[in-house]
């Protein structure tokens, strides 16, 4: 303890920067001029107050998207993540950025910094880009070393930036759960989540390029020029570009992305015909929250008074479900108000976090009791099987956050339900006035919760939980966690013994 404290001492004079340039920016303000734009303006004139909004629940689909939308690009590419994977998608993303920027258009890349540690240099590298600039978001003083910020900076490292979005030309966004890694598109051999994005053109673009510019013109978000030892140069630049190059014709993508894209490409028309019309609106919390507040307030406040407001049904699918006191009760009064509360999280076996499952497990008696069906997603159920050609056997996890009330209008976006997505982090998300979008929504959950792809949680008669789930139609019972061992168990009770929960 006392070798900590004197590391802390020693480094704890080192800062995040404050005298740096800055250049505020914002979205492109033309936005009708660009092919896809004039499109979307004479649609959104024959759906006055409306947006068109589509699902992306493939994976496939969703990255197939976000290339398409590097190169449909004429003016502006904006996008914010929490995580950018070092691995095969987030390569191939940032080489298809460096086309765009290479062809003029304008590339603003803001990122959560918890996931960057080691790849300074690469990052600003691509930053050295004239029409590419990179951002920060709360990033770590320690380069090299985040634990120190951890101990002497705790209050202010332990916010972090949870949003994910991508805005082409101020005209197309896509909104959801999706970071940018592997995991998240289908093609990871070991782990794939379970994930959803909603595609968007009209006004609410320009909602959600607002919600971008507000992040990046705050004092949260830092150049990353600001915090590497020396600027990157056009050498830098070009070594990096070649680097990653080199590294995509070694490893190829596992499913064949320029015909993808280019069948995409080719049928634009018709896929924007398919968009719904609804009213909608981009949500998220404001970081400077934090500093009002000390916590983040907006999505919270807006879950529950819409919660607030039911009449029938809640449909929740969230990977971490950490119910405090506030929500424990918020579910008895629906239920006794006749609201039917249905929600699928991870079970511990597909989580891949444990002490998040930790915080989840705390509850699950009572939430069952209070009246809540709850299920739990099986670690490799039957839910979209893949067809590239990696062999399919890959675990599941759930990562999706996505909310249907009353069948009538839904939320898709970053929010968990949980005291991190709650009170620590920014999060955001479009919410849409839909029956018909609502159906869809709710149709995708429903597979979720099918026996083959889920363990329903219960309650016996003496008070103790079981799992129960099918196999090839034949069904199962669990009387602990399903497909969990002794020590994972074991490390979940001692997390719910320390004083934790409120960072989960």
């Amino acid at each position: 303890m006392l070798l900590v404290l004197a590391v802390v001492l020693l480094t704890g004079c080192a800062s995040v920067p404050k005298d740096y340039p800055r250049t505020p920016s914002t979205a492109f303000p033309d936005y009708a001029s660009t092919a896809i734009g004039t499109y979307f303006e004479k649609a959104a004139a024959s759906h006055p107050g409306q947006s068109g909004f589509g699902i992306l629940p493939d994976g496939r689909r969703a990255f197939t998207a976000r290339i398409a939308m590097t190169e449909l690009a004429e003016k502006t590419l904006d996008l914010q993540y929490f995580i950018w994977e070092a691995d095969a998608t987030g390569r191939v993303l940032a080489e298809r950025l460096v086309r765009a920027a290479d062809r003029g258009v304008r590339v603003r890349i803001l990122v959560d910094d918890l996931n960057l540690k080691g790849r300074d240099a690469v990052v600003a590298a691509l930053d050295a880009h004239p029409n590419i600039e990179i951002r920060l978001f709360n990033p770590f003083a320690q380069r090299s070393a985040q634990l120190l910020d951890f101990i002497a900076d705790f209050d202010r490292v332990n916010h972090r930036m949870h949003n994910k979005l991508f805005v082409m030309d101020n005209a197309v966004a896509i909104v959801g759960g999706r970071n940018i890694g592997d995991h998240y598109f289908d093609v990871h051999q070991q782990v794939n989540f379970r994930d959803l994005d909603v595609v968007a053109g009209g006004p609410v673009v320009r909602e959600t390029s607002s919600a971008f510019d507000h992040f990046w013109n705050s004092d949260w978000a830092v150049p990353i020029r600001a915090m590497v030892d020396r600027p990157a140069t056009e050498a830098d630049l070009q070594a990096a570009v070649q680097t990653g190059r080199e590294r995509i014709a070694k490893e190829p993508y596992p499913y064949p992305l320029d015909q993808d894209v280019a069948t995409l490409k080719s049928k634009l028309t018709a896929i924007f015909d398919t968009l719904i019309w609804a009213p909608g609106h981009m949500i998220f919390d404001d970081p400077n929250e934090i500093k009002q507040y000390g916590r983040t307030i907006t999505m919270t406040e807006g879950f529950y008074r819409r919660i607030g407001r039911l009449n029938s049904e809640l449909l929740i699918e969230v990977p971490y479900f950490v119910v405090r006191k506030r929500g424990l009760e918020a579910v008895k009064r629906l239920h006794e108000r006749g609201v039917r509360i249905r929600v699928l999280t991870n079970s511990l076996a597909s989580n891949d976090v444990l002490a998040a499952h930790a915080g989840h497990a705390e509850h699950r008696d009572e939430l069952i009791a209070a009246g809540m069906e709850l299920y739990e997603l099986r670690a490799e159920p039957a839910v979209e099987k893949r067809t590239f050609y990696l062999t399919g056997s890959s675990r599941s996890s759930l990562h999706n956050k996505a909310m249907v009330f009353d069948r009538k209008d839904v939320f898709i976006g970053s929010l968990n339900l949980d005291p991190r997505s709650g009170d620590i982090n920014t999060e955001a998300g479009l919410y849409i006035e839909s029956p018909e979008l609502a159906a869809q929504v709710a149709a995708y959950m429903d597979k979720g919760v099918l026996p083959e792809n889920s363990y329903r949680v219960q309650l016996d008669a003496d008070g103790d939980l079981y799992w129960v789930t099918e196999t090839s139609g034949k069904t199962e019972r669990y009387d602990h966690d399903p497909n969990s061992t002794a020590w994972q168990r074991a490390k979940v009770r001692f997390i719910r013994m320390l004083p934790v929960m409120e960072q989960l």
